[in-house]
């Protein structure tokens, strides 16, 4: 039996301005409001950036190549869509139905698609002669082959069966996503978040899962043959020993140290140590001048959390909460920053001796997606830093220095 033939709906622009004036009345409750119904509407390269189609119905439409940026989809059904070479860019597809849609070459950088489902799915056309006959695309449905989704939120994500072969998922967060049986095949997957993913039978064959993160994560029965495996994280230990004594006494010696100006207590050096299984946490604590270089704090709560001058290079903070933590002076070259939340941080120099300061060095950390939100950095030193996604806005960054 051939492939059915799908027969766009004309729209012109006229008629388009239409359907979202009364889907915005819609989404209002205003009087005269419509979902829109855009099911099967050929909307090829339309610039759609930003607008609100919440709950929006574009079901079996035409969509490759539009400019979608920023664009409001949560709810919306795009079921059989076809989504090639769309730029999604910071879109919101949470809870989307994306279902048979084919995402080949899409631009999904930084987008939401948070419990959306994004399995196979086909849609049958009813044809007199036949009854009915199944959809295809001119690529396979259900796949994201080639698609760009760094520091995509794809938590809790349906992918079960998806076809993502050579996809860019860095930084994604993935936690919780199903993607048992997927084929992943020379996916880049470095950085990105697989905490109590299902990858059961996926298929991973030559993709890079560099410094990902594999936290409940089993990969016993996918296919990992020529999968680069290299620096990623594992469940932490249930205790760590620094010289026979518990962490959390190396940890209470160092901040009685703090709290004493040296009088008491011991100051310590910790490097690469994984501080996850710290019984007290570290929220709030004085940790001042801790030298911590290549260490674990990958999303522990260290909110108001003082480390003035330490030496944090090369740690993993990702998805750590800093929120009000005070970080004047301290060295965080090389730190990875995915996702942290330094909302309020003090990033700006460490006042010293005879009027010397101390600056916050922060070069060539990344902080992907990032969230800066009131954040104090003057004169902070961001050189060769990655901000991709960060959030800015209302941060003091009077005299940073951003350039390469």
């Amino acid at each position: 039996m051939p492939p059915a033939v799908l027969v766009l709906r004309p729209l012109d622009l006229d008629g388009l301005r239409l359907a979202l004036d009364k889907h915005r009345r819609f989404l209002e409750g205003r009087s005269g409001g419509r979902r829109a119904n855009l099911a099967y509407v050929d909307l090829t390269n339309r610039q759609l950036d930003g607008l609100d189609l919440r709950d929006a119905d574009l079901t079996g439409a035409r969509l490759n190549g539009a400019s979608l940026v920023g664009t409001r989809l949560s709810g919306a059904v795009l079921f059989g869509t076809d989504l090639r070479d769309t730029d999604l860019r910071r879109a919101d597809l949470s809870k989307a139905d994306l279902r048979g849609a084919c995402l080949r070459g899409a631009n999904l950088a930084h987008a939401d698609l948070s419990g959306c489902d994004l399995r196979e799915g086909r849609i049958a056309l009813q044809d007199k002669a036949e009854g009915f006959r199944v959809l295809q695309h001119e690529e396979r449905p259900g796949e994201l082959t080639f698609a760009v989704l760094s520091g995509a939120n794809l938590a809790g994500a349906h992918m079960h069966g998806l076809s993502a072969m050579a996809a860019d998922f860095t930084d994604a967060d993935l936690s919780g996503a199903t993607l048992g049986g997927a084929r992943l095949v020379k996916a880049v997957m470095d950085g990105a978040n697989l905490t109590g993913a299902d990858l059961a039978g996926a298929d991973l064959t030559g993709a890079s899962l560099k410094r990902a993160i594999l936290v409940r994560c089993d990969l016993a029965m996918s296919k990992v043959k020529d999968t680069d495996l290299t620096g990623v994280l594992r469940a932490p230990p249930l205790a760590v020993y620094i010289d026979d004594k518990p962490l959390e006494a190396v940890l209470a010696a160092h901040e009685a140290f703090c709290d004493s100006a040296g009088k008491s207590g011991q100051h310590v050096r910790l490097p690469d140590t994984d501080f996850r299984s710290a019984a007290g946490g570290l929220k709030g604590r004085r940790l001042s001048g801790l030298s911590a270089p290549g260490s674990v704090f990958f999303g522990m709560n260290l909110q108001g959390v003082q480390l003035q001058g330490a030496d944090l290079s090369g740690c993993d903070l990702r998805g750590a909460n800093l929120k009000l933590a005070d970080l004047r002076g301290a060295r965080l070259t090389d730190a990875l920053l995915t996702r942290a939340d330094l909302r309020g941080a003090k990033l700006g120099p460490l006042s010293i001796d005879d009027g010397r300061v101390v600056r916050t060095d922060l070069s060539r950390a990344i902080l992907r997606g990032a969230d800066l939100t009131g954040a104090s950095a003057p004169r902070a030193r961001f050189l060769d830093a990655d901000l991709a996604g960060a959030k800015l806005e209302g941060c003091n960054l009077k005299g940073a220095e951003l350039e390469a």
